[in-house]
């Protein structure tokens, strides 16, 4: 028997736990936040929406092309990386799937995961150490623009693999 999770809209307060959602400020975020018009008007600087943090090595901009799943979409490994953020936006104007769980001890099953569906227009940064499924996109093969640790000591990457919870995603 398979367990069935429905994907909800990616919003700011919702992922809030796991890390940043990439928009643009809204009205009341642009008066309170980093938000200034630049180039003489013809441009608005949304400033600093997400940070990169690592410890040790360098931040490095990456492409990731990510095959299509078909629905319902199967869940098989989470990961984790414990030395730094990771950032996705997708290049494509693709929506895709996220998939994540609190940072810490590895997830035990399909209750400690919660599932987003994020907008073409909606990057993501993951704060170091959560839990997270590997890039899930939708429709077509994507590319998608990924900011994170490149180089330096220690392993920054832990994977478990969840595929025996047979836990698969729709929206």
């Amino acid at each position: 028997m398979s367990i069935t999770l429905v994907a909800t809209p990616l919003t700011k307060a919702a992922f809030a736990a796991f890390g940043t959602v990439i928009e643009p400020f809204n009205d009341t975020e642009k008066t309170a936040l980093n938000c200034y018009d630049i180039n003489n008007g013809y441009a608005t600087r949304h400033h600093a929406i997400a940070k990169a943090d690592i410890e040790g090595g360098e931040v490095g901009m990456s492409i990731f092309i990510a095959k299509p799943r078909s629905m319902p979409i199967e869940l098989s490994v989470m990961e984790y990386h414990p030395l730094g953020t990771q950032a996705f936006f997708s290049m494509q104007g693709e929506d895709y799937i996220v998939v994540v769980a609190a940072a810490g001890k590895p997830p035990q099953s399909a209750a400690d995961l919660s599932v987003f569906y994020a907008k073409s227009d909606q990057g993501i940064q993951y704060n170091t150490g959560v839990w997270h499924h590997p890039l899930l996109a939708l429709n077509k093969t994507s590319a998608f623009l990924v900011v994170d640790r490149v180089n330096g000591e220690g392993n920054n990457c832990t994977e478990i693999d969840i595929s025996d919870w047979k836990v698969q995603v729709v929206v």
